[in-house]
């Protein structure tokens, strides 16, 4: 039966013209997910229509790699200018933009690189071999492991940038505060809306962080006007030395374990996973401040 699964797997994998489809569809994805505004998600919803007279395999394909690629391609901006390009890559800014500044954002980029392909790698393989248990312990979690994990996410916030404790967990409260903005969705019960309906379904991640990264960065940069700046340059990506692999190695399988599990659990994503990650690589640094 294995072996059968594995052949048809090799059949498929070897096909040229999927093949294709997943080159140009990254490609598309790369371009989706550096644009702020536009995400994963954006870009699926938009290939879904030309998805629905393909083979099975071949759509899947096609979802998988725009989604994949997008959410990627969000470190990229993130790296360069200091604004993600989606919600998972806002940690990236933490130490990818800082590392630009430095003339390595070639450097940045390549660890990026490397990081996302064996996080995906490692994801993919857990998900052939392990789906029915990862699907039983998922399937355990309920209001007591939602509400544990709801309080390490807020706990982590202590100690996630150089701010002090206290001005990050004020952050904390006031993300929790924008989260409540909206209709409540079990009761109705209006929050926060001041009899605007546009804020109905409460305020999205996009708007959030473009405000965030987007708006602080241009109003620091207005500062600078009438002062000389060394730009960020890259000549080209560069990927990582054996130095560095020796410095990222425990950090990326701790990441790939973090990042497979929230991945797993309902209503979590990327994003979640994304910060527990980079919360838990400084708590195991010995530099403590940043994780290069």
């Amino acid at each position: 039966m294995f072996e059968q699964g594995l052949t048809a797997m090799l059949s498929v994998a070897t096909d040229p013209y999927l093949l294709f489809l997943i080159f140009v569809t990254t490609i598309l994805g790369v371009v989706i997910g550096v644009l702020p505004g536009l995400g994963a998600t954006t870009g699926a919803a938009l290939l879904l229509p030309f998805t629905l007279t393909m083979d099975p395999v071949h759509a899947i394909a096609v979802l998988a790699t725009i989604y994949v690629s997008a959410t990627f391609a969000g470190s990229i901006t993130a790296i360069l200018i200091n604004t993600p390009g989606t919600s998972a890559a806002a940690a990236t800014t933490f130490d990818g933009y800082p590392l630009a500044q430095k003339g390595e954002a070639g450097r940045a980029l390549g660890v990026a690189v490397i990081s996302s392909t064996v996080g995906g790698i490692f994801s993919v393989i857990i998900l052939c071999f392990a789906a029915p248990l990862l699907a039983r312990v998922a399937y355990e979690f309920r209001s007591p492991e939602y509400f544990a994990l709801t309080v390490f996410g807020l706990s982590m916030l202590a100690s996630i940038s150089a701010g002090g404790a206290v001005k990050n967990l004020i952050g904390g409260i006031f993300g929790v505060w924008l989260s409540t903005i909206g209709a409540e969705r079990v009761t109705g019960i209006e929050r926060f809306m001041f009899g605007n309906y546009e804020l109905y379904e409460g305020i999205h991640f996009v708007p959030i962080f473009i405000g965030l990264f987007a708006i602080s960065e241009l109003l620091v940069q207005s500062k600078t006007v009438n002062k000389i700046v060394n730009t960020v340059s890259m000549k080209a990506v560069k990927l990582p030395t054996k130095e560095d692999y020796k410095k990222i190695w425990k950090t990326i399988l701790r990441s790939c374990g973090i990042g497979t599990f929230i991945g797993v659990l309902p209503a979590e994503g990327a994003t979640v996973a994304s910060m527990i990650g980079y919360s838990e690589a400084r708590r195991w640094s010995k530099k403590q401040r940043r994780i290069w």
